[in-house]
């Protein structure tokens, strides 16, 4: 009752929410589907956390040639979509567009629920997360873009949650002030994340300074993807008027960004093509090459800007079945470019004491690694069931 009361103060609890009411839904075969799946991704990440803890590293299979592995896609992933969602939130209460009102809270509340897994991922990916924090605070590396990303995220979940509850509180005033904090805090975390990319001059596939923005913008679509898919589930495809006049505007926004990352695309690929610069021209048509590549721009890009397009933003229950399998794409870009930054040997580094293959570098993810990044979801899926329950997600916000 005392940790009741204690979350209360800072988010409103609905009265007649229980451990009870969480296991009172309908016992109809897809709710009992959903659980089910639901366990099983807990399940599968308990278990991907219990081989890392016994065996650390040695779980994965990174290595000194490739040491960054599924684990960074997926945090990447994850927090690209807190991100993209904190964006959308900010339409309703920080940018004044009236369509958005009514959402903001259930899209602040997706915001904390995709960013929490993606934390769970980060803190299995480094060897000692408890000895990171501590000297996090205690010796802070200001010149470091990793240690800015880390800080910036908590300020973000610090914003939101807060934001969270004063929205839940019907205090607009304060919401919109920590909606304005967690906006700037967010955008920053994120781009800085991108930076860590960018920084790379020895990996010329991903330095420059197009790659902070790309993240932003890829933020934005998966955060579009997702609001689709949970309305579509939510409402099972019969939308309310107000809910479908949210996401047809939502949709006519998604048709923008899409058109300008296509085009950030095509640019990225001319450039790097260009001029024929070692590591970097090569790199980018081994990428062209792959199979990946070409679904990612399918699913991901061209069939959602068609429908978009050919509906104009209209023809939401297709953007529902369309954004499932752009998620999953989208999921896939991301891990693409972090094993596609290391793809290319570097023979340079210590020629005299050593020289790698020259040979593309291949890598796999273990199970383990499939296990925790895929069981993450499971995280998110029970904490959006569980605010279901607990809090009005519902009510009609007013200015």
């Amino acid at each position: 009752m005392a940790l009741r009361e204690l979350v209360n103060k800072i988010v409103p609890i609905k009265e007649d929410f229980s451990i009870k009411s969480l296991l009172g839904f309908k016992k109809t075969p897809l709710n009992v589907l959903v659980s089910f799946m639901i366990v099983g991704l807990i399940l599968l990440l308990v278990w991907g956390l219990a081989e890392y803890l016994m065996h650390g590293h040695h779980a994965y299979n990174v290595s000194r040639e490739h040491p960054w592995g599924l684990l960074i896609s997926g945090y990447i992933f994850f927090v690209g979509t807190s991100t993209g969602l904190c964006i959308i939130a900010s339409l309703g209460h920080v940018f004044g567009i009236k369509e958005f009102n009514h959402i903001g809270k259930r899209t602040t509340l997706l915001a904390i629920i995709t960013l929490l897994p993606g934390f769970i991922i980060i803190l299995a990916e480094i060897g000692h997360p408890i000895t990171m924090m501590i000297y996090n605070i205690l010796t802070p590396g200001i010149t470091s873009a990793i240690w800015w990303m880390g800080t910036l995220y908590g300020l973000v979940l610090t914003f939101i949650i807060l934001e969270f509850g004063f929205a839940l509180r019907g205090d607009h005033k304060w919401a919109v002030r920590l909606g304005i904090g967690g906006l700037i805090a967010d955008v920053a975390a994120f781009t800085t994340l991108g930076s860590v990319f960018a920084y790379l001059v020895a990996r010329p596939i991903a330095n420059g300074p197009f790659i902070p923005l790309y993240f932003l913008l890829t933020a934005v679509v998966a955060g579009a993807f997702f609001m689709f898919m949970i309305y579509g589930f939510k409402h099972k495809l019969d939308f309310p008027k107000e809910v479908e006049v949210t996401l047809v505007k939502l949709a006519k926004i998604l048709g923008l960004l899409l058109v300008v990352t296509m085009f950030f695309e095509w640019w990225r690929f001319i450039t790097a093509v260009y001029g024929g610069m070692p590591e970097r021209a090569d790199t980018m048509m081994r990428i062209i090459g792959t199979s990946s590549f070409w679904i990612e721009m399918l699913f991901a890009w061209a069939i959602p800007f068609v429908i978009i397009l050919v509906s104009k933003g209209k023809a939401i229950k297709a953007l529902f079945f369309a954004a499932i399998p752009a998620l999953i794409s989208i999921f896939l870009m991301r891990n693409d470019m972090v094993h596609y930054a290391q793809m290319a040997p570097m023979q340079m580094l210590k020629k005299t004491e050593y020289q790698l293959a020259p040979t593309w570098i291949e890598y796999s993810p273990s199970p383990v690694e499939w296990a925790i990044a895929v069981g993450a979801l499971g995280v998110c899926f029970l904490l959006y069931y569980v605010a279901e329950k607990a809090f009005d997600l519902d009510e009609e916000d007013h200015h």
